[in-house]
Order: C-alpha cells, then structure tokens, then sequence
C-alpha cells in the first residue's frame, strides 16, 4: 500500500466525533444529525483524538494531495487489522504523543477570557464555569 496517513482537521463544533466520523465514510464534514444513530459495518474507518476534539484520519498518496484523493474506508482482514494501514495510522499516532499534540484534560492551564483567573485542569475549569457562569477558557503553557 503505497501512500501516507494523514489527519483531516474536522471543525470545533461540538459535533465533531459525529462529522469526523462522516468524512470517512462519505467524505461529509456535515454528517452529524445523521450519524447520531448508529450500526455494524464489516468496514473500519480510523479517527485520532487529541483529549477534546476528534479528527478524521485518511490514507493519501502524498501528504499534500487533496482530500479528495483520500481513501477513508478500509475492510476489516480476518486478523480483524485493517493491514498495513492500520501500522501507519499508529505511527502517526505515536508522532502525535511526541511532539505532544494532544490536550491533557487533567493538567492542562487555562485561563478564563472574562477574570482572567488562571484555572488548571477540567475538574477546575468545570468548578469555575458553574461558580461564575463563565465559559470562555482559553488554553496557556
């Protein structure tokens, strides 16, 4: 299997898992109020997760070809692997982990965009939203 596996930014709009979920399939970012229901297929498709937010991840020629060259449904061999594929999409996984590209919901910082009080972690995020009622975070390192 020539090609790379790549990630496939889907927007921040709480329906994220739900339209990454409908790129694979039908290369549809908007297939949430669909895909809100769900089945068994004999196919896998592949998404990363970063600790918030999920993406879509795709098998490309290259890295810079256009999505629509991108293969996003894989059936499942006998071993229940996807093949060779499954291997790149764990390398680009473990990429991912080195270079820290996730959100580590437990210890993150952030910042509230309206006191300015710096909070750590979703346990305090949650704390200071339902105290305050603000709800603008930002995240700092």
């Amino acid at each position: 299997m020539d090609g790379t596996v790549v990630r496939r930014v889907i927007p921040s709009d709480n329906s994220c898992l739900f339209n990454a979920v409908g790129y694979v399939m039908d290369h549809n970012k908007n297939k949430a109020p669909e895909l809100r229901q769900d089945k068994k297929y004999s196919e896998r498709v592949m998404l990363i997760y970063d600790g918030l937010h999920y993406d879509a991840l795709a098998m490309s020629p290259v890295a810079e070809a256009p999505e629509e060259f991108d293969q996003t449904i894989f059936l499942v061999h006998r071993d229940r692997t996807v093949g060779p594929v499954e291997g790149l999409a764990l390398n680009l996984v473990k990429d991912q982990q080195r270079k820290r590209s996730y959100t580590d919901t437990a210890n993150f910082t952030l910042r509230c965009g309206v006191c300015q009080i710096g909070v750590i972690g979703q346990k305090e995020d949650v704390e200071h939203a339902q105290a305050t009622g603000h709800v603008n975070f930002q995240e700092y390192k």
